[in-house]
């Protein structure tokens, strides 16, 4: 089986991975998945889950979209956020998920911002029950 890299970058954090086997992407038109040797090419992402494949284990993430970029059999993922499961805070997503819902509900404020929140918000609760 064949290989690639990835590395993730954030205003706020850069990771790196080595010896990826497959990575699932939420694209603005659904999910897409990069495998080793994939045609390059520049992705715009979602809010969404992003799922890294390595030899031993698969591991999944949070983001609120960005862009992916495949060249050289390297996958270079530009985020505005991404969360693992251990960096998501419950109760905040909860409460996040609870105003999103309120502000919906309430025709009050941009019903654009307030579903992009519930969409956020039910994502990191999604990856915190994996």
């Amino acid at each position: 089986m064949s290989y690639f890299d990835l590395k993730i970058v954030t205003p706020a954090k850069s990771i790196d991975f080595e010896s990826i086997n497959y990575v699932r992407c939420p694209g603005l038109e659904g999910l897409f998945g990069i495998m080793s040797n994939h045609q390059k090419g520049i992705f715009a992402l979602d809010i969404g889950e992003i799922k890294v494949d390595n030899k031993k284990s698969s591991s999944f993430y949070s983001t609120s979209g960005g862009y992916a970029e495949f060249k050289d059999n390297k996958l270079l993922l530009l985020l505005e956020t991404v969360e693992s499961k251990s960096e998501i805070d419950k109760m905040r997503a909860e409460a996040a998920l609870k105003r999103a819902n309120e502000r919906l509900k309430s025709n009050e404020g941009d019903e654009t911002r307030a579903k992009a929140s519930l969409m956020r918000a039910q994502n990191r609760l999604k990856i915190i029950s994996r």
